[in-house]
């Protein structure tokens, strides 16, 4: 609660035994290279007090195919033995309904000491996000990673197949897109467009977890985790649906890997092993 105030606002709702946790891994020679890694861990997502309607909670088991990402990236990591001194971060959680749970007007204190406004309490992603990526940055890493389910506005714009990416980096972009084309793991770059930061605009606080009207909806999530980001850490943010809807060839339906092989890749030429 102290830590993690906006970890522990979203979670707070759910029984003690699912209570909100941030499991941190680390990995590697401290002398090699640091890397972010970061995964969203909704464990089951009712949206909270702004509760989903049943078919858009129906699949919302699979609300922590970020944090899914981020474990299996990290899992090659360590069995290639890339000389990086990997830092895994899950904000773990689930967005419940109680009478103590989080409330649209609520205020928020992040770690990072920027103030939130809730708008909507089904945009808690960013939240448990926020404090995580804080936290990454605090160690000065050379890379942060990070994977959400985050928003249904992605998945509007891209369909269920391509995972939306953003980068503050334009070579790290570039380095992303000709890794997805290598392997095949396909993902689509969208901007952080500068003049939508005025959309999160709050009058009581630093900003407001989720624009009014839905327009451009990935691309604010995107520059909400932005702030959390420190200055000039190279950042990749990969908004995924994690599940394949229906069986094709080769990929059952169900939770599916989307952009992680692309990311592992890159690491891997990033980061060669001698």
């Amino acid at each position: 609660e102290v830590g993690y105030p906006m970890i522990h606002a979203v979670g707070q709702a759910a029984e003690k035994h699912r209570a909100p946790r941030l499991i941190e891994l680390v990995w590697g020679n401290p002398k090699h290279p640091r890397v972010a890694v970061i995964g969203k861990g909704v464990a089951f997502d009712t949206g909270g007090l702004n509760i989903k309607t049943g078919p858009y909670m129906r699949l919302m088991k699979k609300d922590m195919g970020g944090a899914a990402h981020a474990l299996a990236l990290a899992r090659l990591v360590m069995e290639a033995r890339l000389p990086v001194h990997l830092h895994l971060l899950i904000p773990a959680v689930e967005n419940a309904v109680a009478g103590n749970a989080m409330r649209p007007g609520d205020v928020l204190k992040s770690r990072k000491g920027l103030t939130v406004e809730i708008d909507n309490t089904d945009a808690e992603g960013r939240l448990i996000l926020g404090d995580a990526i804080a936290k990454a940055g605090e160690d000065k890493p050379e890379l942060m990673v990070d994977f959400a389910t985050l928003t249904g506005a992605a998945r509007v714009a891209l369909g269920p197949d391509l995972p939306a990416l953003f980068a503050n980096d334009e070579q790290l972009a570039a380095a992303v897109a000709a890794t997805s084309a290598d392997v095949q793991d396909p993902t689509w770059r969208m901007p952080l467009w500068d003049r939508y930061d005025d959309m999160l605009k709050s009058d009581i606080a630093d900003m407001v977890n989720s624009a009014e009207g839905g327009m451009a909806g990935a691309v604010t999530a995107a520059l909400f985790l932005r702030r959390f980001v420190p200055e000039g850490t190279p950042w990749v943010h990969l908004d995924t649906f994690a599940w394949r809807p229906s069986t094709t060839p080769g990929r059952p339906k169900g939770g599916d890997a989307m952009g992680m092989r692309a990311v592992f890749e890159l690491l891997r030429r990033r980061y060669p092993v001698a």
